[in-house]
């Protein structure tokens, strides 16, 4: 059977603005025929709250919350879901077309990711949980639905350790999601009010963990990943539609349910080996808009 050429993008570090319009700009691209299937991974610069693109209600503490000193972002993924915490966390997105149905899609694409981590060590299942119960939870992580990956190694506590959504666009999808690795204990506290989920992560440096992944992606899905750098000249078009795309965030409804935010220590840095991107100053909007959403 012959595979098919998808574009891998080596693991980059980058604020959560720049993130999400990576994510934007390589689903326009292969939604236009401009660039095959991709695969990446990336981790956040800073820690940063990401709302789902129809998450208009948040608890008010976020609107004030800081760490080390300086204000934790909020920004708006394109795809649906609630809030995530990210930092210490490793985000993976694909973007691709022609992959069935939405649900069916969902499973092939998770399928690298179960294979990945069983393969360093951690078993990994779907949740359980009904998606309807996420619109009393502002919490991606507080449960997991049937678009989750759970640890399944210990029967008596099922974690959630990979949240994913999507977004579509006739028969092209963007899935992303985050793997909680390595949670701030505080922070996460600060910002949820529950402890952090607790797995037997292996602690391995990031670039093993993506190469792994990366493996399994290319055996599961029976494709050829052609590692190949964002260019100069893509970063530029990124950094314009960044630009375009910032307003505030005046059109959500902050909701009075946590208290002000602990203080704590501050963060290890989780992103080391990772590449940061070039042309670009640190940017720290407080929004973010989406192209749209239908998520998973």
């Amino acid at each position: 059977m012959s595979t098919t050429r998808w574009r891998s993008i080596p693991l980059l570090n980058a604020p959560g603005v720049v993130q999400m319009a990576i994510d934007r700009w390589l689903f326009e691209q292969h939604d236009r025929g401009l660039m095959p299937p991709v695969l990446r991974f990336y981790t956040w610069s800073e820690p940063t709250i990401s709302l789902g693109f129809h998450q208009r209600r948040y608890p008010e503490a976020w609107d004030r919350l800081t760490w080390r000193g300086t204000p934790v972002p909020l920004v708006r993924r394109p795809t649906g879901g609630r809030a995530v915490l990210h930092g210490g966390d490793l985000t993976y997105a694909v973007i691709g077309s022609e992959l069935g149905g939405r649900r069916e899609a969902y499973c092939r694409l998770c399928q690298f990711l179960v294979a990945g981590w069983r393969s360093l060590g951690l078993p990994l299942q779907f949740g359980q949980a009904r998606s309807t119960e996420l619109r009393t939870q502002a919490n991606c992580f507080a449960l997991a639905t049937g678009a989750d990956l759970v640890y399944s190694g210990d029967e008596a506590s099922i974690d959630k350790f990979i949240g994913s959504a999507q977004y579509w666009r006739g028969s092209t999808v963007l899935q992303h999601g985050s793997m909680a690795i390595a949670p701030d204990r505080d922070l996460y506290q600060a910002v949820f009010d529950l402890e952090p989920p607790r797995l037997p992560v292996p602690p391995l440096p990031l670039p093993q963990i993506v190469e792994a992944l990366t493996a399994a992606a290319g055996a599961t899905l029976n494709i050829d990943l052609e590692t190949q750098p964002l260019s100069d000249r893509e970063w530029a078009d990124i950094h314009a539609n960044i630009q375009a795309d910032i307003r505030p965030l005046a059109s959500i409804k902050p909701l009075t349910l946590n208290p002000s935010p602990k203080s704590g220590e501050g963060l290890e840095d989780p992103q080391q080996n990772c590449c940061n991107p070039p042309l670009l100053a640190p940017l720290r909007p407080s929004w973010e808009k989406g192209v749209g959403d239908e998520g998973f």
